[in-house]
């Protein structure tokens, strides 16, 4: 089945398109997430390399037991026929309560039906404190009127 927007993207269907994939990874529901990709998706997410749906239902399962209260935002850096390059930035608590937010880039290349082929993700993690926190509201897809990266100066 197409996912839309399709390639070749211009400026306004890559901003759709991470947007699209910044709602499904903020529903932390990883069936979901998963149905954006390619039957055979490769991934590298940090140290992890990953292929298909079940593997990323699994990581994303694993990911969202560790990283509660997670919220994303996704911001489209560059694109082309069918790549796109965002950065983003979430925000989580592990078990024991510590604040962090996850900067990083990712590299996607599309399909003809407008599924992710490849996903390469860089992450990086910084502490942060409760005060510190940017992103607040409640959990599930961001609202529209919430400051972007951009204006959060991030």
């Amino acid at each position: 089945m197409p996912r839309p927007p399709l390639p070749p993207f211009s400026a306004e269907t890559a901003a759709q398109k991470a947007r699209l994939a910044e709602d499904a990874w903020n529903s932390r529901d990883p069936f979901t997430v998963s149905q954006a990709y390619s039957p055979n998706s490769q991934w590298r997410n940090r140290d992890s390399f990953l292929c298909g749906h079940a593997e990323i239902i699994h990581f994303l399962t694993q990911k969202w037991a560790n990283e509660h209260e997670y919220r994303l935002i996704k911001e489209v850096w560059a694109y082309t026929h069918n790549r796109i390059a965002v950065r983003f930035a979430y925000e989580w608590h592990d078990k024991t309560g510590q604040w962090f937010r996850s900067y990083g880039n990712e590299n996607w290349a599309f399909d003809k039906n407008g599924l992710m082929q490849t996903r390469f993700a860089s992450i990086n993690d910084l502490r942060i404190t409760e005060a510190e926190r940017k992103f607040h509201w409640p959990i599930g897809r961001r609202p529209d009127a919430h400051p972007s990266l951009s204006a959060l100066e991030l």
